[in-house]
């Protein structure tokens, strides 16, 4: 799909509105240079109507005519501050959330020159809100309320005109409007939280238009439903866990552990969702809309569903919205009640030469009414048949003399819950006719019949849309990186390609780390080998010397530690961007310890001693190959380092890259990628793991 084009853009016509919705398009088009925009001012009824109070406005006071002017065609998107978003947005139109957040807190404002003290016993206050008013009131109990109206410049127009005394609103405006020295105080969040939009702009755009459904993708994050296993958070998978510590917010059932809750971080909004039979706290088309809207908004949002959420979970509702939506989704298998009330006590479900099957189905049918379970409505029950690959011609054939239509979905799942997973679709019909045999694989299968076989879980999603993404990185940065993959809607295959072995004097310089002033490590995987030499060296964490680090990646990396580096460069993320940093600094008698791997080489501790320093550079780890007897079918594959590239080149060939897209993470490793005669299709914008996997999501978007 191509992107270059021009698109109409509607937002209200006062200065605050083109000002805010100017920078967002200037934010879109650096990410996305094909598309450009031209602005088109709609005047609203909130800006018509100067009189009604807000407080008693309708949902719609500021986009009903930009809503108009999407269905009549005349824009193509609309540019909102997120609040003033009515809920629900209209079926006809979809949205999103930019992530680029202003301040988010309220503000008071007094006239030029005036201070608190300044104010008479009874001040009169303007307010827009119930919760600006109940603020207030805290503030100043005798003050006196009236309703405040107009745009930002207005508002200030009136309380210096004095017509107020002092006025409460959102400092985001003042701050994006280069007003902020009007700012008298900003009030904590503690002491008056905000609408959860407030200081983000929302995107409106016409339900199903191809291109912003497109765009759209790379600013949400795939929903992660997990399964919470039964009885005990010991039956959560490893997997489930790891998506509960990213989550932004977990919509939660009622039938599942609590304790995994503590997984989640602190940051992370809990939302209980639970339900039992003929008891619904939150109806299932409510839980479905609150999935909806916490995606559209940008955040990372865990489903967990109690048991395994493909039986009897209501799992399909859920994902066909988000299928309807274009919006991407991962699931991930729990433990059931079925298998730990069966094998967990001793009832094995299958044994040799005892049983070699079993039936499970609920009474319950749509709406709670009691349904049979007799001969008839077992047979139209799906069929799941184990270790059957190799007679599934002869399963066929049986079930067809039986009396089962030609016509039954049939399929034959290959290495289950793999990252080379395969799924093979057929009929009854083709299994009797030999359509399995076409498989020359050892893999285990598992054949399933019925119309449970056609389902399929949308895969074409978000900014990636299913790409299959070759992860070469060592183990200290494969789960960024696969969380990331995820978030965009691709499947990360992970082969780290080089493993990090310490290097002969390194433990030993660790041992001696507190008695220098400076440690330099310019790597997200260097501060993770460090960190655990340190773990294994007994040192205390407090004894470390001052640090300095390249750009966020590993800033993050010591932040994960409780660490912060003293000194990191703050633009070019790099070792050179640190050597630029460095020049023409004096570091006259203090020792700095330089750690690197083995591929970086001596020249930034060359650099430090021309500051004056004196330098111990030392080999940190060695990058030792690693390699595989197949590595997997993929259409992306991401290096991290030069050492990737190699190890990638010893095991496959330049010719394995052809048709793929290839995206490296800075100049050294795209320049080991060009030694080898291929050029990189995607060079991260910013040289960190974050920064190469959005730079290729914004590649797929366009392509």
């Amino acid at each position: 799909m191509m992107l270059k084009r021009k698109f109409k853009v509607g937002t209200r016509g006062s200065r605050l509105a083109l000002v805010q919705t100017q920078d967002a398009l200037d934010k879109l088009a650096a990410l996305f240079p094909s598309i450009g925009f031209e602005v088109l001012p709609v005047t609203t009824p909130g800006d018509r109507d100067l009189t009604t109070d807000l407080r008693e406005s309708p949902g719609d006071f500021f986009t009903r005519d930009l809503d108009d002017s999407l269905r009549e065609g005349r824009i193509d998107l609309a540019v909102h501050s997120a609040k003033d978003l009515p809920d629900p947005v209209p079926a006809d139109l979809d949205w999103f959330w930019l992530p680029w957040r202003e301040d988010p807190r309220d503000a008071w404002i007094l006239p030029a020159g005036k201070t608190f003290d300044d104010l008479p016993a009874s001040p009169v206050v303007g307010v827009s809100s119930d919760r600006r008013e109940a603020c207030c009131r805290v503030r100043f109990p005798h003050a006196v309320m009236r309703p405040i109206r107009g745009t930002i410049p207005a508002r200030l127009e009136q309380l210096d005109a004095g017509d107020f005394d002092a006025i409460l609103m959102a400092g985001a405006a003042l701050n994006r409007l280069g007003l902020s020295e009007r700012v008298t105080e900003w009030v904590p969040l503690s002491e008056l939280p905000v609408p959860e939009g407030q200081g983000y702009l929302a995107v409106t755009f016409r339900l199903g238009d191809p291109v912003w459904t497109r765009l759209r993708s790379y600013f949400v994050k795939a929903v992660r439903f997990v399964g919470a296993g039964v009885g005990s958070a010991e039956f959560c998978t490893w997997g489930g866990v790891k998506d509960l510590q990213q989550a932004d917010v977990c919509l939660y059932d009622v039938l599942m552990d609590v304790q995994l809750l503590a997984f989640l971080p602190e940051h992370a909004e809990r939302v209980f969702v639970g339900k039992r039979c003929g008891d619904h706290t939150v109806m299932q088309p409510e839980i479905t809309a609150l999935i909806t809207r916490y995606v559209r908004q940008g955040k990372r949002v865990v489903r967990l569903k109690g048991g395994d959420p493909g039986l009897f979970g209501r799992l399909a509702e859920e994902t066909d919205e988000l299928d309807r939506l274009a919006l991407p989704y991962r699931v991930r298998a729990g433990v059931s009640a079925l298998m730990v009330a069966t094998t967990g006590t001793g009832m094995l479900l299958t044994r040799r030469g005892v049983s070699r099957g079993f039936a499970a189905l609920t009474p319950r049918a749509e709406g709670g009414a009691v349904a049979g379970v007799a001969l008839d409505v077992r047979r139209r029950l799906p069929l799941v048949l184990f270790m059957s690959v190799k007679v599934a011609g002869d399963m066929a054939r049986q079930l067809l003399d039986e009396g089962w239509e030609a016509a039954t979905p049939a399929a034959i799942v290959f290495n289950a819950g793999a990252d080379d997973e395969a799924v093979f679709r057929t009929t009854l019909a083709g299994l009797r006719d030999g359509g399995a045999v076409s498989f020359d694989t050892d893999a285990p299968g598992l054949l399933v019949i019925g119309s449970a076989a056609a389902g399929a879980f949308r895969r074409d999603t978000g900014a990636l849309r299913g790409c299959r993404v070759l992860v070469t990185c060592s183990e200290a940065l494969l789960a960024k990186a696969a969380t990331r993959v995820v978030d965009f809607g691709g499947v990360p295959l992970l082969r780290p390609l080089i493993r990090l072995t310490p290097h002969a004097g390194a433990l030993e310089a660790v041992t001696r780390v507190a008695s220098y002033d400076w440690a330099v490590l310019t790597s997200p995987s260097a501060v993770h080998f460090f960190m655990k030499l340190v773990r294994e060296a007994g040192t205390d964490l407090r004894r470390l010397p001052k640090l300095m680090a390249c750009g966020p990646g590993s800033v993050a990396a010591f932040h994960g530690y409780g660490l912060s580096p003293e000194l990191s460069p703050p633009m070019d993320y790099s070792a050179e961007g640190l050597a630029e940093l460095l020049k023409g600094q004096d570091f006259h008698g203090q020792r700095v310890l330089r750690l690197r791997s083995e591929k970086a080489g001596a020249w930034l501790a060359d650099v430090l001693r021309l500051t004056a320093a004196t330098v111990d550079d030392v080999q940190l780890y060695t990058n030792e190959p690693v390699t595989y007897p197949d590595l997997p079918a993929f259409d992306a594959v991401f290096f991290a380092s030069a050492s990737a590239v190699e190890a990638f080149m010893a095991q496959a060939s330049k010719e394995t890259l052809q048709g793929k897209t290839v995206v490296t993470i800075g100049r050294p490793t795209s320049a080991t990628l060009l030694s080898f005669g291929r050029e990189p299709d995607v060079v991260a914008a910013e040289a960190t793991v974050d920064g190469a996997i959005e730079s290729l999501a914004r590649h797929w978007v366009c392509t």
